[in-house]
């Protein structure tokens, strides 16, 4: 018996779950793992497995978890909790991601989107808890993962003016565009982390799953996040349906929002290309760089904005296309 095997029996010992049946669930790019318990009886629960020793903490976890559900959004019930071992024993909310429910029933693409859109209307209009700002400084730092993940992993070359040009023109233009800091954003909100939940009302029917790392920032972020995603292609009517339909509910100008939208569209990606990216050459995931031309899609797309044009002039002659010799390259050891 492992160290961990014992902290986890230990943990469901005290709980009424000890003799549960235990099957492994599918993870993430994180050092957390997910295991399906079942009781006797039928009944289920979801033991989160986060080994503080990897970097990983569950409080931020918890916290949300409590603070949505206490606002009627389907975050999943915490059962039993233990922060110091990285233990969290949570609600089962089933199989159903938007992402399966849509493939089997692409009809349902808008709805389901509309339905996602409309948790994100409601999440925007109560005061959010207290979290790390996600401001124009701390955005431009993480995309520049682009360059030092992404651009020199493939190239093995730094471009370290280059890299602080692209960081101040990005600065400036989240702060032109999206510097606005009034609601929570969940950050990870795509199809791959939403369960259909049809047996509930309203909000509650959209199952919440990754939200750990929430910080406070524009109200666009997430709804790029959801339209602009890595794993499912969105179609483009549903796309436009959805950002009508949020800028119906929310009176927000829509030149002003979709601005904002393009603009934290091209920030995340241009993240999410140095995180896959390192995720390859780091971490022993080559499997990730399957999704990077994905990602460049959506960053050229992006890109092709006229607010963006300075940005554009720096990234398209620097960042190396995801030709198939170059995602080689990151697939190596």
């Amino acid at each position: 018996m492992t160290d961990r095997t014992g902290i986890i029996t230990a943990f469901l010992t005290e709980t009424s779950w000890a003799n549960a049946t235990r099957t492994p669930l599918a993870g993430d790019a994180s050092a957390r793992r997910y295991e399906r318990l079942k009781s006797s009886d039928g009944t289920t629960a979801v033991l989160m497995d986060a080994p503080p020793n990897t970097g990983e903490d569950t409080r931020p976890f918890i916290q949300i978890s409590r603070y949505l559900s206490a606002h009627g959004f389907s975050a999943p019930k915490i059962y039993a909790e233990n922060p110091v071992a990285g233990l969290v024993l949570l609600e089962d909310l089933g199989d159903d991601l938007f992402a399966r429910v849509i493939s089997a029933s692409p009809r349902s693409e808008t709805r389901l989107y509309q339905a996602a859109c409309d948790v994100l209307l409601k999440l925007h209009q109560i005061p959010p808890p207290t979290l790390t700002v996600f401001d124009p400084t701390l955005m431009a730092e993480q995309a520049g993962l682009v360059f030092t993940s992404y651009q020199q992993g493939i190239t093995g070359q730094p471009m370290p003016d280059t890299l602080a040009a692209f960081k101040s023109v990005l600065t400036d233009l989240l702060s032109k565009h999206s510097d606005t800091k009034h609601v929570m954003i969940l950050r990870d909100y795509h199809a791959e982390n939403l369960l259909w939940l049809p047996d509930r009302d309203g909000i509650a029917r959209v199952g919440l799953l990754d939200f750990q790392d929430a910080v406070i920032g524009h109200p666009a972020y997430d709804l790029a996040s959801l339209l602009q995603d890595i794993r499912r292609t969105v179609s483009p009517e549903t796309e436009s349906a959805t950002i009508r339909h949020y800028l119906e509910q929310s009176g927000a100008d829509e030149e002003t929002f979709k601005a904002a939208y393009t603009l934290l569209g091209v920030q995340r990606n241009l993240r999410i290309l140095g995180v896959f990216a390192r995720l390859a050459t780091d971490y022993g995931k080559p499997h990730y760089v399957d999704l990077i031309p994905g990602v460049w899609t959506h960053v050229m797309r992006g890109l092709q904005h006229p607010n963006l044009t300075q940005l554009a002039e720096i990234l398209i002659p620097t960042l190396p296309k995801p030709s198939p010799e170059n995602l080689q390259t990151l697939r190596q050891p």
